[in-house]
């Protein structure tokens, strides 16, 4: 078991690795419905609410060809690439990055940011995230998929 100190400080530690990242990804018109997951599975590894925030610690992976869905996140996530690659996308389908492990990156909160993230690889992708969400709110808010299409 998880310490909540532990928690915190992984995530202050994370936070602090992160902080120099930053996305800024905007909503286009003529959406359609949501894209589900696939080929993703999750574990949380610790949390612990702090002042009205949760800090959460999960680890994600995405296996080949899968793919997170459209989404946004409440809160601002911090991720680590422990190993594979993720095609980072904005919400006009462009690439915002490529990946590698040992990379980090910042998704920012809110509804004007939504994006999607692929294992266009062969090997599986995992994340090590820590979100800062407000108390008690979703990982994450399925968003409609924009009228465009994801690069090749």
């Amino acid at each position: 078991m998880r310490s909540p100190l532990r928690i915190a400080l992984a995530a202050a530690a994370t936070t602090a690795l992160t902080s120099t990242a930053a996305f800024g990804l905007c909503l286009t018109a003529g959406t359609a419905a949501a894209t589900p997951s696939s080929g993703v599975t999750a574990q949380i590894l610790g949390q612990v609410t702090i002042a009205d925030k949760d800090y959460i610690l999960r680890q994600i992976t995405i296996a080949p060809g899968g793919t997170t869905g459209w989404h946004f996140h409440d809160g601002t996530l911090y991720a680590l690439i422990t190993s594979g690659t993720l095609s980072h996308y904005k919400s006009d389908c462009s690439v915002d990055g490529i990946y590698n492990a040992g990379a980090t990156l910042v998704e920012p909160s809110g509804p004007g940011h939504v994006h999607i993230g692929n294992n266009s690889a062969t090997t599986p992708l995992v994340l090590q995230v820590v979100y800062v969400n407000p108390a008690g709110s979703p990982l994450s808010e399925d968003a409609a998929a924009p009228s465009c299409e994801l690069p090749k």
